[in-house]
């Protein structure tokens, strides 16, 4: 599924035109953006929930050469699905 299946999918369940639904869904796209971007923790329920964490440094390895590579400490977003959501 793409976001234009999303959106179409919002417009005929809410019965409004595709271009109001594109508005709704990139809203919601966006502020959920900058909530991750902000370190905020984002809880849908019944889905899931979106957080920020700090992810260490660490050595990987290029797999075509072998040659170890330094990652750098950095966020990252983990994503926790909700009960509803594992039982399916």
């Amino acid at each position: 599924m793409i976001k234009a299946d999303i959106v179409n999918r919002v417009a005929e369940e809410s019965e409004v035109s595709r271009v109001k639904a594109a508005m709704a869904v990139d809203t919601l796209i966006d502020t959920m953006k900058s909530a991750l971007g902000e370190g905020r923790r984002i809880e849908l329920r019944g889905f899931g929930v979106f957080q920020v964490r700090d992810r260490k440094r660490g050595v990987g390895r290029n797999p075509k050469t072998g040659v170890e590579v330094v990652i750098s400490p950095g966020k990252t977003v983990r994503f926790k699905p909700g009960k509803e959501l594992r039982d399916l």
